[in-house]
């Protein structure tokens, strides 16, 4: 019966680690090129490096990398609710910190090897119908010009960018988004309980695990 429970156990584990490791995975694909994403990619290829350390713990059922992967994953979990407290308390600071960084990341557009941020903020503006991050003059900034991404159009067409700004998306595209976060905050809210909830699961899969494989070396002994 130990057996079979921890047979049932070693294919939750391994079932766990496949749907966290890819929903990890793909994290750092969808900012590549923002400096604030840095954090994410360091972070995405940690996690994958814990998935793939649980999935080979399951299937051999290898009490080291068991635990290991319990403490790392909980050290990741511990991680992401210090974030998440730290980020309400410093709301406002972060606000400032942010837009600054996609000041800067503007200037990054359509430059070479920033194929990511150049399609990220085209799909931004076009869909949020906004230019810019605080102002559609921050790409003055970028070009030196009078002049935004084609983007920013109202209506799309090949340099419109280069026409008057009447012709522009006036909407901010930091507030917008923000807007539209907090309308949707009851999702955002859920998925960050899913992912919660996934990462609990997954310690307890391995702690379990790893009481079962103790229980079975001791009574093989």
């Amino acid at each position: 019966m130990a057996r079979g429970c921890l047979q049932g156990v070693k294919y939750l584990m391994f079932a766990f680690n496949l749907l966290f490791w890819g929903n990890f995975a793909t994290l750092s694909a969808s900012f590549p090129s923002l400096s604030a994403a840095n954090l994410l990619i360091v972070t995405g290829t940690f996690v994958m490096a814990i998935g793939f350390m649980g999935c080979i713990g399951a299937i051999k059922e290898n009490k080291c990398l068991l635990l290991t992967f319990f403490v790392m994953l909980l050290l990741v979990f511990l991680l992401e609710a210090t974030i998440a407290i730290l980020f309400f308390a410093y709301t406002d600071k972060i606000d400032r910190y942010a837009q600054q960084d996609l000041k800067k990341g503007l200037h990054l557009y359509d430059t070479p090897g920033n194929v990511g941020l150049t399609n990220a903020w085209s799909i931004i503006q076009t869909d949020f119908r906004c230019c810019g991050v605080s102002n559609y003059t921050d790409w003055f900034e970028v070009y030196n010009a009078t002049r935004v991404p084609d983007s920013c159009c109202l209506e799309f067409s090949e340099s419109c960018g280069l026409h008057a700004p009447g012709t522009w998306w006036k909407a901010p595209c930091y507030e917008t988004v923000k807007i539209w976060l907090q309308e949707n905050l009851l999702a955002v809210g859920v998925f960050g309980l899913c992912t919660a909830l996934v990462q609990i699961l997954g310690l307890t899969f391995a702690m379990t695990m790893y009481c079962q494989v103790v229980k079975a070396d001791t009574y093989c002994a």
